[in-house]
């Protein structure tokens, strides 16, 4: 059995942000389990056609590690390179155990540490777990009758197969998400015809995506530059807060603006009529393409909307609804992921082998969305709650760093074993996101999303403004935890 101080379960950005934290306060004994075979997380796995981030880049970086970006919006390839540039920094590749995949989680109360079954490294045993898997890695496919007969290819989005030539080739793209919006444009041009099957449409707006010059490139390198830049990058969408929660007539304005570049872009009031939401923009998560619309309008791409959706699939294609066969040599799964119900996709045993399954049946919840009563010494990065509609997830998982080491902190400096948030202070505090969320636009737009967990739940998005959330996280209450 393999023995440390602190195990950190994932090795995307919020597994590396936390070896990074543990490194700077002086925490060596840790590693880092990645059930891949590859170190990286979500930028080293999503490796689909057009893959890119929808956060402009100088944001979407950590704080202790800028980066001289090529572009606004980075795509698969630079995000990539920036991850293992990272992973090469802070010599994290030597820390981590690949094919080390989880397999069930369980509290040692004798000898206050948890141990971690994976099924193929053995069992490893830890004072503290931080539980860094992330809320976009269980992709889910929806079942179709006869799915099992098809005789062409599939794969998710999630985990691509470039061994395939899509070129010249009869494609289906099941699902209109953020993952699609990006596949769409980037392999609508080289194939024979693409057929998009769009459950509900979702509000979209340009894109302000720009090259950085070789001066431009040069300042990012300066970090006085640098994060002057991430400063007003932040401020400019924080005050998107404002429309999400708290101004109906703003988030009208962004609305309104949806609608004419929907209708600038697609000059077809049939096709325009499919792709009009009828929910409140922001409800679902907003789309930012300048290149979506356009790759819809062409000749050579179908949209089937919900009532000529799909009914079965036999072995040469797609049946839909309204009786039409399309025979297809591919269909991509861009169906998303299971990010509410499915936050940590192993089993929990916690303190008196309370299940975190059952704990979660109804609805999935968390101190600062980061740990629960009855599960010491445990830490969910990207838990419930802990999602940004409007800026860059890293903030969000910065701030949960300063609470999680501050608890790791003073366990250690006190000489004692263990640290578990108080139940009354959970339920406080779940109380109060759940309060506030019923006047954010997620809870009253008028859609189902996957920000909502089958109970109807927001659990997806954190109800407010990121520096809020960074404010609760800065300093550990100790009156909140019991300490033993």
């Amino acid at each position: 059995m393999h023995t440390y101080a602190v195990l950190i379960i994932g090795s995307g950005f919020g597994g590396q942000c936390a070896a990074v934290n543990l490194l700077k306060a002086g925490i060596d004994d840790f590693r880092i389990l990645e059930r891949r075979d590859f170190f990286g997380g979500t930028w080293c796995q999503n490796t689909y056609p057009g893959a890119a981030v929808d956060v402009p880049s100088p944001l979407y970086s950590l704080s202790f590690a800028p980066y001289r970006w090529s572009q606004m919006f980075a795509e698969q390839a630079e995000l990539r390179h920036y991850t293992e540039q990272l992973i090469e920094q802070f010599g994290l590749r030597e820390r981590v155990e690949l094919g080390a995949d989880v397999e069930r989680v369980e509290w040692d109360e004798a000898e206050k540490r948890w141990l971690v079954h994976t099924r193929a490294r053995g069992t490893f045993r830890t004072q503290f777990l931080i539980n860094a898997s992330g809320p976009l890695s269980q992709p889910v496919i929806p079942h179709f009758p006869g799915m099992d007969r098809f005789q062409g290819k599939t794969f998710h989005t999630n985990n691509w197969d470039h061994s395939y030539d899509y070129r010249g080739k009869r494609v289906a793209i099941v699902g209109s998400g953020a993952s699609a919006a990006q596949v769409i444009p980037a392999i609508a041009p080289q194939v024979e015809h693409l057929h998009v099957f769009q459950r509900t449409p979702h509000w979209v707006l340009p894109r302000a995506d720009r090259k950085f010059g070789r001066f431009q490139r040069w300042l990012l390198g300066l970090k006085p530059a640098y994060k002057l830049l991430r400063w007003l990058i932040y401020w400019q969408f924080e005050t998107r807060v404002i429309a999400f929660k708290y101004s109906r007539p703003a988030i009208h304005l962004v609305q309104r603006h949806a609608l004419r570049f929907l209708k600038r872009q697609v000059p077809d009031p049939v096709l325009r009529q499919k792709l009009t939401p009828d929910f409140t923009i922001g409800c679902k998560r907003v789309l930012v393409s300048s290149t979506y619309y356009p790759a819809l309008s062409r000749a050579n791409v179908t949209l089937h909307s919900r009532e000529h959706g799909i009914a079965s699939i036999d072995d040469s294609g797609i049946n839909t609804v309204d009786g039409e066969h399309l025979d297809v040599d591919l269909i991509v799964w861009s169906t998303g992921y299971d990010a509410t119900d499915g936050v940590i996709s192993y089993p929990v045993s916690g303190k008196n082998a309370v299940q975190l399954r059952d704990v979660w049946a109804e609805y999935p919840r968390a101190y600062l969305g980061t740990s629960l009563p009855d599960f010491p010494n445990l830490f969910i990065v990207t838990g419930p709650n802990t999602g940004i509609g409007h800026t860059s997830a890293l903030f969000i998982i910065e701030s949960q760093m300063n609470y999680i080491l501050d608890c790791i902190r003073t366990v250690r400096a006190k000489g004692l074993r263990s640290i578990e948030v108080r139940r009354d202070a959970e339920r406080t505090y779940t109380a109060m996101i759940h309060r506030e969320m019923q006047r954010t636009v997620w809870k009253s737009g008028g859609c189902h999303s996957w920000y909502q967990s089958k109970s109807g739940h927001v659990i997806a998005m954190f109800p407010g403004f990121s520096f809020s959330y960074h404010l609760l996280t800065r300093a550990l209450k100790p009156a909140d935890h019991i300490l033993s």
